[in-house]
């Protein structure tokens, strides 16, 4: 089960109509999960700051089960986010961060219980 988030500091009207399904569906494929397990938040106009600069920036928030728990596979990940990122956005490579959080199933609840239990 799958979390992503974006925040960014582009205001609402400069991102692309249904990013946030876009986002999930790139966030599926990307971490090989079905896009009905993946959550995503997209967060928009925030005052940020990313390497000292407040120029327009984004970041990305991934945690999940499995699929986030090492270099390698976060290297991957990170380049496909990055495509995606880039493209829909517009903006540079540079002006994007990625966090990776590894999550087990008793950090999620669902249906009135864990997903240890599910």
């Amino acid at each position: 089960m799958p979390f992503v988030e974006l925040d960014t500091s582009l205001p609402a009207g400069r991102l692309p109509p249904g990013l946030a399904l876009e986002l999930c569906n790139a966030a599926a494929a990307i971490l090989g999960k079905p896009a009905e397990r993946v959550n995503v938040t997209v967060r928009s106009g925030l005052p940020m700051v990313l390497a000292g600069s407040a120029e327009p920036c984004a970041q990305l928030l991934v945690s999940s089960i499995g699929v986030v728990g090492s270099a390698e596979q976060n290297r991957e990940h990170s380049a496909r986010f990055f495509d995606f990122l880039t493209a829909q956005l517009g903006l540079g490579a540079e002006r994007i961060v990625i966090r990776f959080f590894p999550l087990e199933p008793w950090q999620i609840g669902k249906n009135r219980t864990v997903m240890t239990f599910l």
